[in-house]
């Protein structure tokens, strides 16, 4: 499923995000940016040790905030390190720190003059985020910056699974007839 946002295009696939040939991928890092698993792991696998070695040199990442790296032996360029919420009650701020995950990768695909790049479905795995609610923050932020900001040529979701690819379609739909022409 695809939606155009001014000169931008918003695309939502189901696969490995490990094999996208955007200028930078997103990881859905811990804080330590120290490795684990899911996306964080593949991307490390995939990519090989010059990202380690460039995340121990930056440190850390605080929650909805995000670092870039060297793409290592990935199609992609860059890796954007992103650390989503743990989901606790949706009352501990969870909603504006995975938007600001979202943002702030955005963010830095901007100041690197990027013109692509892909994002998993953040927090929506192992930090328990309701897969909904997920969907209608991500989408909806990367939405609103897209209006903005039309040096982004093109985000992709890369979405494992058909069921969160097809939560994230849903809410693409009911979101898209708000978007102008």
């Amino acid at each position: 499923m695809e939606i155009r946002i001014g000169n931008s295009l918003l695309v939502l696939v189901q696969g490995d995000i490990t094999q996208e040939d955007t200028d930078a991928l997103v990881n859905t890092a811990n804080s330590r940016l120290a490795g684990g698993g899911g996306v964080d792991g593949a991307i490390h696998r995939a990519g090989g040790p010059a990202i380690m070695a460039e995340c121990r040199k930056i440190g850390g990442c605080p929650t909805g905030q995000a670092v870039i790296t060297t793409g290592g032996n990935l199609k992609a360029r860059y890796v954007i390190h992103t650390v989503g919420p743990i989901y606790r009650d949706g009352s501990h701020g969870e909603e504006e720190l995975l938007a600001g995950a979202y943002r702030e990768s955005l963010k830095l695909a901007s100041a690197r003059n990027l013109k692509s790049l892909s994002f998993p479905a953040i927090s929506a795995g192992v930090y328990g985020y309701p897969l909904q609610e997920a969907a209608r923050i991500a989408l909806t932020t990367v939405i609103e910056y897209l209006k903005n900001h039309q040096d982004i040529e093109l985000v992709r979701f890369v979405l494992f699974g058909q069921k969160i690819f097809d939560v994230f379609s849903a809410v693409l739909k009911d979101l898209s007839s708000e978007i102008p022409k």
